[in-house]
């Protein structure tokens, strides 16, 4: 098959045009996989996707719109690139997709490190930080003593807050610290706390072991204990972490029902780390669950410890999870910098057949940064489809199919090495394989096997849209129904996609669209 593309690529001092009409086999890979432009084109490194400049990363933290700005804070050690002592690091953007680094945050001090937590705009100024005329941001986080844990005591973790009158520029801590104690919890940490309208109350979430704890407060220094939830439903395979709480209305109806996020580390569908949800009812004092089935919001590998944005226009509900998993997070192959987050996401609440569920739907804003390379209105499979690109791994690949029809996808490119996604309609399985898609013996559980999701293969047309990065793939299924999430190193980019079917299905508009970096 002859497969026309159309791409500019640029280098440092120059301009390409490729215009190609060949075999898989007779087109090179003309894009080496590190440049020299800046420290964001080492290897590996993300071009749409957030990593911090140099250090270590891991869970977004004090999610919050304000003022025309998305904050995104972060758990930062700004020494190594290993987990180390926590701090708050900070970006900001317009539009989620394209980021500015800021000044760290916060920094540990005598009451401990600064672990996991979230951000508030305290409009009616409850808390005496700010004016009326100049609301305050409020950030609820958790302290970690390490003195403490390394004494064996339990009750090293404690919630402290902090605030900003400059919109995140500079933060002081309360002089009161810590406004929640605690008795004797070993894992009692991450703070999500947000405005309750029905009760005129502050409410936070946080996760005390296998369960979550709901607290109230008037002004967000005073809080008292409210009830607890989960040591009888969902996933214990592991610690609860990153719990957060909030009200979404089910597409096309009036009906609202309440979400609550937790992540959960061990225990994921695939292994290591990974993010369930409930979905029920919260009266301000207590959440109930109205289903015990367990629900995944993601069924890759590396998305973790994700929440959702205060504050946002129009009450959107926006996700940003850590790409990443506890199992391999230190091992990753970088050099100067580790790990990612995840593309933003708006959480959507969907119905069907009296069973609720979230899907997960990437910004509109994102579009911005693509640019059409190759399109088909239709692909037949009667035999095998193989287009030829430079650069997979900065791309996004998007299609219609029937998916009670099988499927594969394999990415390859000139060192042997390959991605393959597969639709099992026979297994009910979307099957992703990355044992052979690069770098994969940094950890033994990275890729030790094939990762899978459930999924209904009724009849009918559903899109698919596959986002790749320098070292990630995302997998968006019926319009964000299925999702996965997968970290993958390959020694060199993608420059091979071979599309077939036993099945000799059929493929709808098919377009490959080229992403520019945003650094």
């Amino acid at each position: 098959m002859c497969t026309k593309i159309i791409y500019k690529i640029v280098l440092i001092s120059a301009v390409f045009i490729v215009v190609s009409c060949v075999k898989a086999k007779d087109l090179k890979n003309e894009q080496p996989i590190t440049k020299t432009i800046s420290d964001y084109y080492e290897p590996y490194r993300p071009q749409f996707h957030f990593s911090p400049q140099e250090k270590w990363m891991n869970d977004p933290n004090g999610l919050v719109y304000y003022k025309g700005v998305y904050h995104l804070f972060y758990q930062y050690y700004p020494e190594d690139i290993v987990w180390g002592p926590m701090h708050w690091g900070h970006a900001v953007s317009k539009d989620l997709i394209s980021w500015n680094h800021k000044s760290i945050a916060l920094y540990p001090d005598e009451h401990g490190l600064i672990f996991s937590g979230s951000a508030v705009v305290d409009a009616d100024n409850t808390s005496g930080f700010g004016t009326k005329e100049n609301p305050p941001l409020v950030a609820i986080f958790t302290y970690h003593l390490m003195e403490g844990e390394k004494a064996g005591r339990k009750d090293f973790q404690t919630q402290g807050i902090a605030y900003s009158i400059d919109n995140g520029d500079t933060w002081t801590k309360y002089k009161e610290n810590p406004v929640i104690g605690n008795q004797g919890i070993k894992d009692f940490r991450d703070p999500k706390v947000f405005w309750h309208e029905d009760s005129e109350r502050w409410i936070m979430a946080l996760v005390a072991g296998d369960h979550a704890k709901f607290y109230s407060s008037t002004d967000l220094k005073d809080w008292k204990y409210l009830s607890d939830f989960g040591k009888d439903k969902g996933a214990h395979g592991g610690v609860w972490e990153c719990p957060d709480l909030f009200r979404l209305k089910v597409e096309g109806t009036n009906e609202e029902k309440w979400v609550l996020l937790i992540s959960i580390n061990p225990g994921a569908p695939n292994g290591g780390s990974g993010t369930q949800y409930f979905i029920g009812d919260f009266d301000g004092k207590t959440f109930t669950a109205e289903h015990d089935d367990i629900k995944w919001l993601d069924y890759g590998a590396d998305n973790y410890a994700g929440v959702t944005y205060n504050n946002t226009p129009n009450d959107e509900r926006i996700f940003i999870g850590w790409m990443s998993n506890w199992n391999y997070a230190r091992d990753t192959p970088t050099k100067k910098w580790r790990s990612a987050m995840t593309l933003p996401r708006q959480l959507l609440l969907a119905k069907e057949n009296d069973s609720y569920f979230l899907r997960n739907v990437v910004l509109e804003a994102f579009t911005k940064y693509s640019t059409l390379a190759l399109k088909e209105d239709s692909i037949d499979l009667k035999e095998k489809f193989t287009v030829e690109y430079q650069n997979f791994n900065e791309s996004e690949i998007t299609f219609k199919a029937n998916l009670s029809k099988n499927l594969k996808l394999e990415f390859k490119n000139n060192s042997s090495e390959s991605l393959l996604l597969t639709i099992d309609p026979s297994q009910k399985e979307i099957i992703l394989d990355k044992r052979k898609s690069g770098i994969v013996d940094f950890e033994e559980r990275f890729a030790d096997k094939v990762h899978t999701m459930l999924y209904n293969p009724s009849d009918k047309e559903v899109a698919v849209r596959i986002i790749l990065d320098w070292s990630s793939v995302e997998i968006f299924i019926n319009n964000g129904r299925y999702v996965m999430t997968e970290q993958i190193f390959p020694h060199e980019f993608y420059n091979s996609l071979e599309i077939s079917s036993i099945d000799q299905t059929k493929l709808n508009k098919f377009n490959i669209n080229a992403i520019k970096t945003i650094w």
